[in-house]
């Protein structure tokens, strides 16, 4: 583990995260609040910590600033940022990120609504009169 800081990009839908680990004691901050308070589902909490708990490294603090998406976007993005700024920190730990899935950029995005339609695919109601 090579000392100092780390800074990442995640993104995830229309939200972006940018984090920073910095050596400490494994607190997790997001726009100045600490976790608990800001996301208030177990599971949003429990997908930011995943890259953390596959690698066992609980010796870093993270710093997050998010903006855009929603709650579930932006647990996505600072998950996908966490394993960027881990495989920065130490590059041996970029298989197992890999290999689980939390280094590919999910492309799902929203679909453009077309003319014609009320929304991207949704159809005027039919009416034979």
């Amino acid at each position: 583990m090579a000392k100092g800081e780390f800074n990442a990009v995640g993104r995830r839908k229309k939200a972006v995260a940018r984090v920073r680990l910095v050596a400490g004691d494994g607190k997790i901050t997001i726009n100045k609040r600490d976790i608990d308070n800001y996301f208030g589902l177990e599971t949003l909490k429990m997908t930011v910590r995943q890259p953390l708990t596959l690698t066992n490294t609980g010796n870093y603090d993270v710093f997050v600033n998010v903006n855009g998406g929603g709650l579930s976007g932006q647990a996505g993005a600072i998950r996908h940022g966490i394993s960027r700024a881990l495989c920065k920190a130490d590059p041996e730990l970029r298989g197992t990120l890999k290999k689980a899935g939390l280094m590919t950029r999910d492309p799902r995005m929203k679909e453009r609504k077309k003319y014609g339609l009320k929304a991207a695919r949704r159809a005027p109601q039919f009416s034979k009169r």
